[in-house]
Order: C-alpha cells, then structure tokens, then sequence
C-alpha cells in the first residue's frame, strides 16, 4: 500500500502542539510558569535552529507527565485539545489528508511530539496511524522518560524503518509533508517529499532539489 506520511506540527496543524501544550500547563498553574515558560521558550529556538538535545528536551517535557495523576493529565488534555488545538486544526490539512484516502492510500501522522499529546490530535483528523515519541509507563503512569527511539530527526526514519518492518511494507511510492528541516532525513527517504509551509532551511532545501512547495494556511 502506498504510504501518505503526514508530521503534525505546523503542518497539519496551524502551530506546534508540544509548544501549546507547555503554554496550557502554565496557563493552568500546572507548572513554574515564568522558569517552564522561559526553558520550554529555549528548547523552542534550539528545535527551530536545528541544535535541539532531545534527550534533555524529553526529560524536560515529560516530567509533568510523571508529577500527576493520567485522571487529572487526561482533564488537562482535554481542554487543551479544546482551547489551544481545535481552533489550529487548518481545513487544508483536511482535504489533502482525504485526498490520499480517496486515492486508497494508507495516512500516517510520524511526529517528534509525545503520543499523550498527539493521539488526540491524530483521531480529530481522522488518521488512525501514528508513529510518536513514546513516554515509557509502569504500573503506576508515566515514568518521565521515553521508551525506545525519539522519532526526532533521524529518529523519524529509524522509527518508520520499524514500524514498516512489523507491517510488511514498502516506502514504494510514498509520500511525506513536512514544514521543517529537521526533516530532511525522511524527505529524502520518500518518492514523494513535499515541503509545506516550510521553515526557511527546509524552502531553500526544497529549492535546490526541486522538492514542490505547498501551503495548507
């Protein structure tokens, strides 16, 4: 089956979900807000430049995870999905991810955002396959660190290279839409890369290659 890979983050979605995400906990007193604000501001310019640690970032990110109650985690992400996610869903994304549907080819979502976050979101746009960073759990909820593979990167392609092997496909024919260049490695993979609202590396990128270059806003 041919696969229409899809990231999440300012591509399907009119911003970055991690980002919100971290805004929602401050906004709700979740957190420290002014020093959770200011490091989730710095691993934001890190994830855009290009120099992002991710292993420090996760660690970062998913503490919050560990510090509370999946009842009360579930309550936060509920109104998150309400207040920050539904609004940014852009209709564009919708046809196009329909389009390959219609064509009878297989959407999946492979994003460097947490599954907590993501899986919602991936269910809102109707895409039952998702390949996401994983927070490792115990018996007693999240731990705080990841299990296996952050799909970051070339993360992304070591992740997508397991999840075709388990399932018996094929990059044959493929497609992949992404806004950023920490996505290069995977474009590259694809018979179809598509660069779409894309970051300035990523357009020159898309440029000399002479990937097509798209707008979902």
């Amino acid at each position: 089956m041919i696969l229409a890979l899809f990231d999440l983050d300012n591509t399907l979605i009119g911003g970055d979900s991690d980002y919100l995400w971290g805004r929602h906990l401050c906004d709700i007193g979740a957190v420290d807000g002014q020093w959770f604000k200011e490091e989730h501001d710095r691993y934001y310019r890190e994830y855009l430049d290009g120099t992002l640690d991710i292993t420090a970032f996760l660690r970062f990110q998913l503490a919050p995870l560990a510090r509370n109650s999946l009842e009360t985690l579930m309550r936060w992400r509920d109104d998150y999905m309400a207040t920050h996610i539904d609004p940014i869903i852009l209709p564009h994304a919708r046809e196009l991810v329909e389009s390959h549907r219609r064509l009878g080819h297989l959407p999946v979502i492979i994003t460097a955002t947490n599954r907590f976050i993501t899986e919602p979101i991936a269910r809102e746009l109707g895409v039952e396959h998702l390949i996401a960073t994983e927070p490792a759990v115990s018996e007693d909820g999240f731990t705080g660190e990841v299990s296996g593979t952050p799909s970051y990167a070339q993360g992304k392609v070591t992740r997508l290279e397991q999840w075709l092997s388990d399932r018996d496909e094929t990059l044959d024919g493929s497609w992949f839409y992404s806004d950023s260049h920490n996505d290069i490695p995977l474009l590259e993979r694809v018979d179809h890369p598509v660069a779409v609202d894309p970051d300035p590396i990523l357009r020159d990128a898309a440029t000399e290659r002479d990937w097509p270059i798209i707008s979902l806003r």
